[in-house]
């Protein structure tokens, strides 16, 4: 850090991400990528034609996209915002809607690790809430907060998902405040609530590419809400980087509407290979939490969460490990192909009985 940085941000602790080593090759099973590619319309679309536009702005309004978007979600382009990724969208929100005296936020304390990064990096005042001891959420922890609420569904790292009536009765309690519902993982298995957008003026739904559309490496994400809220996300993005999605990001963008059956059935698979890595982990003695995202979250009594993580990086195998006291014991594993979930589950099964017979 240089003498030359803003006094505000000196104490400020980052967002890290997970790790991408690359002195050997890795099963990376640790940041919740697909393991499909993306679609063939969507590799197709990247042309040298394509390419060779570079040299000029994307269209700022991106509403084909949007368009494309709306039609896929049965809502009407005015309610859709689009942008670099979901990050940048939450990061929009914190300028957007929050402050440290009007305009607090409330999360739960065991969740996505940016909204505390964007809260702190904004000033803003900010509230945590503890899980249950299950890792669910408690929803009248958020009944009348007076305060904007965030809530990823289903929640990171624990995979647990929320109801669409869950979602309703946490925006019903809150009228005069923006409810932020961060739907990263929804695809796998949880339900969605960009349906209740329509009833509620005061719900926004956050989604991205990243994740169940195999676009991690594009940036994409957008959101689905009132007309009022995405109005005020576009001033945010139109008075910082009004060029902020890339023109190859935008046309993939597209395609892979086109081509969402492709993406479903993908979805369909990595929750297949979900419940079979799950049941195969319980076996071997592993605690899971029932979850609906595209990963598993794991511990078990036979072996440190840590000393697992090290021993199957130290394999070839990489999953995430926290380090919060709360959830130290356990490793977030993205779920891949039926065969890297295989693997795992061998040398995992190895790790455990080397250490048992080493007593």
């Amino acid at each position: 850090m240089s003498r030359f940085i803003n006094k505000k941000f000196q104490e400020l602790e980052a967002y890290t991400p997970g790790e991408q080593p690359t002195d050997m090759k890795y099963i990376k099973l640790n940041t919740n990528e697909s393991p499909f590619p993306p679609s063939q319309s969507v590799l197709k679309a990247i042309s040298a034609e394509e390419v060779s536009k570079l040299n000029l702005y994307p269209d700022p309004t991106g509403n084909s996209l949007k368009d494309a978007l709306a039609g896929l979600y049965g809502v009407e382009r005015k309610n859709v915002f689009i942008s670099n990724g979901s990050d940048d969208i939450l990061n929009f929100f914190f300028m957007a809607f929050c402050n440290d005296d009007e305009h607090p936020v409330k999360f739960p304390s065991i969740s996505y690790g940016f909204y505390k990064v964007y809260a702190e990096l904004y000033g803003v005042k900010y509230k945590t809430v503890d899980l249950a001891n299950d890792f669910s959420i408690n929803i009248e922890d958020y009944f009348g907060n007076d305060a904007n609420v965030v809530i990823a569904n289903p929640n990171a790292p624990t995979g647990i998902a929320l109801s669409r009536a869950d979602v309703e009765e946490i925006d019903k309690a809150n009228p005069d405040r923006v409810v932020l519902i961060d739907e990263a993982y929804v695809d796998f298995g949880a339900e969605s609530s960009v349906a209740l957008t329509k009833k509620y003026d005061n719900l926004l739904v956050v989604c991205t590419y990243s994740k169940s559309r195999s676009m991690a490496g594009a940036r994409l994400g957008f959101a689905i809400g009132n007309e009022g809220l995405i109005a005020d996300l576009e001033k945010i993005k139109y008075s910082t980087n009004p060029y902020n999605i890339n023109r190859l990001t935008m046309l993939a963008g597209i395609e892979a509407i086109k081509d969402n059956e492709y993406y479903v059935n993908n979805c369909k698979t990595v929750a297949e290979n979900r419940e079979y890595t799950q049941k195969k982990l319980v076996e071997l003695g592993f605690e899971v939490t029932p979850s609906k995202a595209n990963f598993i979250f794991a511990k078990s009594e036979r072996i440190d969460g840590e000393e697992l993580y090290l021993k199957l990086k130290a394999r070839g195998i990489l999953v995430r490990h926290f380090t919060a006291n709360a959830i130290c014991q356990y490793n977030r594993i993205t779920v891949g192909t039926r065969e890297q979930m295989d693997k795992l589950l061998d040398v995992t099964a190895d790790i455990l009985n080397e250490k048992e017979n080493s007593k």
